[in-house]
């Protein structure tokens, strides 16, 4: 394709998505920047096609084929908004912003414009997750009863990252959320959540938890158990279970699952856990871009969708009704918090 990318941001995963990039055929060249003058000259050693500008508006002047924002979340709308003005597809790290509210208002802005605009959701590229989405849709499941989530990191990130990170259902489980959605293909219409803190203190100082369990009610009548914690020290656990009236699939299980099975005639799992997710995904990751670099050039919808604005607005919505039942300890209907239904946008 000899596509010419545009990377804003290489912190942490921004680094990491330079990397797999340098690696695509599809990519002939990068164009990257961040904030930190120190990550720029990390990542222009490292990747040899990679050349080094001031911000994003050089970015964008470059003449790039696409761009890649994997900045902090406060700056994902107005980079995303400025990718669309220019006329160029861009890829956006979750999540939109910062609230359901304000990823509408993006919704709304961008409304109209032809423009590609993905929002990164990796786990639907995975191929045990896709398989369980096949599986759901072709009826061999028999009607769902129950899907559960699991999003166990193996250690807190920075206390300066979670003070700005919204909180555990908008950091950590929208993944669980946007997961849950695409496999059952079903919409979120209650959403009842509890969550604890038993690690470090600072989470309370934050109004968070470190960790927390979700309940949610699809349209179906699909229950919906979502979990997630920051710590979970034998490694990084990302499970998907579907149950149904016919027969269960699940996604995750392998031989790296950080779970030490206490039944002396059992063995699995028997490799080394995960670590962390950029290790249990990365081929999700390779594949995700893949794909959005083809949609890039084509309008073929490739074997699995790139996450949608409205889509990431939709898990948005799940995020608030989760966040507000934590604070209110009571169900909350996603029509409660849905800016698209109680509110008019200007």
């Amino acid at each position: 394709m000899g596509l010419r990318i545009g990377v804003v941001g290489l912190g942490r995963i921004g680094a990491f998505h330079t990397g797999i990039l340098a690696g695509l055929p599809e990519v002939d060249e990068l164009v990257i920047t961040d904030a930190v003058p120190a990550a720029v000259d990390a990542a222009a050693a490292a990747f040899p096609t990679a050349r080094a500008v001031a911000d994003i508006d050089a970015v964008l002047d470059a003449d790039v084929d696409a761009v890649i924002v994997a900045t902090a979340t406060p700056t994902h709308a107005p980079f995303i908004e400025k990718s669309v003005a220019a006329n160029t597809p861009v890829f956006c790290e979750k999540p939109i912003a910062m609230s359901a509210e304000e990823s509408a208002d993006v919704a709304r802005r961008i409304a109209g414009s032809e423009v590609l605009v993905a929002i990164g959701y990796n786990r639907r590229f995975d191929p045990a997750f896709s398989a369980a989405r096949a599986a759901v849709a072709s009826g061999e499941l028999g009607f769902i009863t129950t899907a559960r989530s699991t999003t166990l990191d193996p250690a807190p990130p920075p206390m300066a990252y979670i003070a700005g990170s919204g909180g555990i259902f908008r950091d950590c489980a929208v993944h669980d959320f946007d997961t849950l959605r695409w496999v059952l293909d079903d919409e979120v219409e209650t959403v009842f959540a509890t969550g604890t803190n038993q690690g470090d203190p600072a989470f309370s100082e934050y109004d968070d938890v470190d960790s927390a369990t979700a309940v949610l009610t699809f349209a179906s009548g699909t229950m919906g158990i979502v979990s997630a914690s920051r710590y979970n020290g034998r490694g990084y656990d990302c499970r998907l279970e579907v149950h149904g009236s016919e027969d269960s699939v699940a996604a995750g299980w392998d031989d790296g699952t950080p779970m030490r099975t206490t039944d002396p005639a059992v063995t699995f799992p028997s490799g080394t856990p995960h670590g962390f997710f950029m290790d249990r995904f990365a081929e999700a990751y390779r594949r995700e871009l893949t794909a959005f670099c083809h949609a890039v050039t084509d309008d073929t919808p490739g074997p699995v969708r790139l996450c949608s604005v409205d889509d990431a607005l939709a898990v948005a919505v799940i995020a608030d009704a989760a966040t507000l039942s934590l604070t209110e300890r009571r169900p909350v209907e996603t029509a409660e918090v849905d800016p698209r239904l109680t509110r008019t946008l200007p």
